[in-house]
């Protein structure tokens, strides 16, 4: 009795193979999504640094006071 033989993909191969199959589950958002999560993760970034701009110049001027 002769056992059937089957290739086994390598693990480079399965792993492209499995990368394919995954990506094609995403549900990949449309263009005005993407813009408006853009505009919003540019304007909290924006607003982030200059309130950390802001608290920066604080202690460095709170500091500056406590040296001198």
């Amino acid at each position: 009795m002769a056992k059937a033989s089957v290739k086994k993909d390598n693990f480079i191969v399965r792993y492209f193979k499995e990368t394919r199959a995954e990506l094609r589950k995403v549900s990949w958002p449309d263009r005005q999504e993407v813009l408006s999560l853009t505009f919003i993760v540019v304007t909290f970034t924006i607003f982030m640094a200059a309130l950390l701009g802001i608290i920066d110049y604080i202690f460095a001027w709170v500091f500056g006071l406590i040296i001198r």
